[in-house]
């Protein structure tokens, strides 16, 4: 009966589903006060959010990179990151450890999966966190939620833009002007922030090489005239059989007549030497 479900330990006991003594048992989580999940499901930020949204106040949603997660964008959070909380105004609860609460009005902008899970729906979670900044992090999370398909870029643009003048509102319109969406991680948004702020020509972004007619490789940033290549080597790039795959494929791009420039974390931690680099090889 309660295999796969967050469940409240009173409730449990009252209903005699389970004694205490096996409410206490391993089979068993406790996630927080009187809040228990089968032992089995995996800890993750959605388990967490479960377990918040059982104790809640009635009227409130799930909301930032909470509902993110919930909306389809499964690692925008993890398990140990608290739960966000909305609140209407004029709703005072002061949660346990491990949730963070805001106020602000909801106004039916909230979707939800039976009774008692609720969150705020994709387009007002990408503006919420869109007003909420850092502005990088925004942005990159722009980028993830759109490239994930769980907003479009022009519908939260839309809403930005309908916004009053309130706390966050011209930030919130700094991010959707620099987000794109084409990003396919964090690191490429990032990457592409340190570009836009410098004085290097715009390249164009995931640009797809070809030699004539034939295909040759898709480019996570590209100057066509000089056929000049950036690509982010991240972590991915040390799955068996890549490095081989990367080798192929930096062949075809270098028969094209493509030069490659690949950047690093270590990089995006100094950006003017890369830069430097580019403005060498941009020539």
């Amino acid at each position: 009966m309660l295999r796969g479900r967050v469940f409240r330990g009173t409730w449990a006991v009252d209903s005699g589903v389970l004694t205490r003594g096996q409410l206490r048992s391993s089979a068993w989580r406790r996630l927080r006060e009187d809040v228990y999940a089968d032992a089995r499901e995996p800890d993750t930020h959605e388990l967490h959010a479960r377990a918040v949204a059982l104790v809640m106040p009635r009227g409130a949603a799930l909301g930032g990179r909470t509902a993110a997660v919930l909306n389809g964008l499964t690692d925008a959070a993890g398990p140990a990151d608290p739960v966000h909380v909305v609140v209407p105004p004029g709703v005072r609860w002061d949660p346990a450890p491990g949730a963070h609460v805001r106020s602000a009005p909801l106004r039916g902008d909230v979707v939800g999966r039976g009774p008692v899970l609720r969150w705020t729906a994709p387009v007002r979670t990408a503006v919420d966190l869109a007003r909420q900044g850092p502005l990088e992090d925004a942005v990159v999370l722009l980028d993830q939620l759109v490239a994930a398909r769980v907003v479009g870029l022009a519908d939260v643009r839309a809403a930005v833009a309908a916004l009053p003048r309130c706390r966050g509102s011209r930030a919130a319109r700094k991010a959707v002007t620099l987000a794109d969406g084409l990003a396919e991680s964090p690191q490429e948004t990032r990457l592409r922030l340190v570009l836009g702020a410098s004085d290097l020509p715009d390249p164009v972004a995931q640009f797809e090489v070809r030699d004539g007619p034939t295909f040759v490789a898709r480019v996570d940033f590209a100057w066509v005239a000089q056929r000049l290549a950036l690509e982010y080597d991240g972590l991915w790039h040390a799955e068996p059989g890549q490095f081989r795959r990367d080798r192929d494929r930096l062949n075809r791009l270098t028969a094209a007549g493509w030069r490659v420039v690949f950047v690093t974390a270590a990089d995006l931690h100094r950006p003017e030497l890369l830069l430097a680099r580019l403005r060498a090889a941009l020539g």
